[in-house]
């Protein structure tokens, strides 16, 4: 099977895109502030409110994927109704973007929880599998928090504005596309992301 199509929801667990061999990650933002981000979308905008000090490398990732304006152009692919939406992986058609074999350390045990409009890192089974997806919890998702001794799926941010367009997304309809369940049936496309406040962010010199 293609690693590419190992997104799965089975048993409510989510996955990411491709499972890469994780590899180490220096930070290399300071903050003064949590950096809030603005994702465009073709159902209006979301906005959120990026937590450097609960999860700084899947932020440091997220801020290195909205520099590059890697998700411009990516669509909502997986799309549940009282669960959550899932995007960071797929063009129209399904078709997948490559990142570079990007994998992030899990920081799931830093206490913030999967519960409605939070914003985590999807992966694999592999805890330090996450790379360029991601999903916004749509409703209080215990199961998928860090339990004793076991990893969970890494909250690095939370919805701010906009749960007018997420609901909007939740709602729309979905059916079965190459494979893949809760694909929209019309594609939900992410036109931009941006940081809405870059001077919170100082760049850290090696």
């Amino acid at each position: 099977m293609n690693p590419r199509r190992l997104l799965c929801l089975s048993g409510m667990l989510l996955c990411a895109a491709a499972l890469m061999p994780a590899h180490g990650h220096a930070n290399q933002r300071a903050y003064t502030d949590n950096p809030r981000a603005l994702i465009e979308t073709t159902e209006g905008s979301i906005e959120l409110e990026l937590l450097p000090k609960f999860a700084p490398k899947h932020v440091d990732n997220f801020l290195n994927l909205v520099e590059a304006k890697f998700y411009s152009g990516l669509i909502f692919h997986r799309v549940i109704p009282n669960f959550m939406i899932q995007t960071g992986g797929y063009e129209v058609g399904l078709n997948y973007r490559e990142h570079g074999g990007i994998s992030v350390a899990n920081e799931s045990f830093h206490g913030l929880r999967n519960k409605r409009g939070s914003v985590a890192a999807a992966r694999l089974d592999n805890p330090d599998s996450a790379n360029t997806q991601f999903f916004i919890n749509v409703n209080n998702n215990p199961h998928l928090d860090a339990q004793p001794g076991q990893p969970g799926y890494t909250v690095f941010g939370r919805v701010i504005d906009g749960f007018d367009t997420i609901e909007r997304i939740e709602l729309t309809d979905t059916n079965l596309q190459k494979g893949m369940a809760g694909v929209p049936e019309q594609p939900i496309i992410i036109s931009s992301v941006t940081v809405l406040n870059p001077d919170a962010i100082t760049k850290q010199t090696p």
